[in-house]
């Protein structure tokens, strides 16, 4: 078992939001927390204007999969965000479960996803701050 925290981005199609605040989270925490991401009824392929949104900021997503939410990816997580996905995400005691209302940037240009990308940043940066602080040498 890790000794870093672990966190579980959730939203319906694992495409948009939950995709770009798992890039953020690992390019501003590196190696200090666990990411995951995944979506309740996954879609295609991720978001292009998500993609253009995050390669503007230097981050590349165009490689990444949406993947099915599975019972284990929530057991193995110490926080789950979901994002839009209600109900759908399994809850067992001990878990940390925060809800960030999103815009979802479902068929939406990149003009429209950047200011979903620069909230998402903002609150990755939040959550670092709470769980995976940078310790002072």
């Amino acid at each position: 078992m890790s000794d870093k925290p672990s966190v579980l981005f959730v939203c319906v199609h694992n495409a948009g939001r939950s995709q770009m605040a798992a890039a953020w989270l690992t390019h501003l925490a590196g190696d200090r927390v666990e990411v995951r991401s995944a979506g309740s009824n996954p879609g295609a392929g991720v978001n292009p204007a998500a993609v253009e949104a995050m390669a503007e900021v230097g981050i590349d997503i165009s490689a990444e999969v949406p993947k099915i939410l599975t019972v284990d990816a929530v057991k193995e997580s110490d926080v789950c965000i979901t994002m839009g996905c209600g109900d759908t995400c399994p809850v067992f005691p001990g878990k940390r479960y925060l809800d960030w209302q999103l815009e979802d940037p479902a068929g939406q240009g990149v003009a429209a996803v950047r200011p979903i990308r620069d909230e998402i940043k903002v609150l990755v940066e939040g959550l670092i701050k709470e769980i995976a602080p940078e310790t002072q040498a």
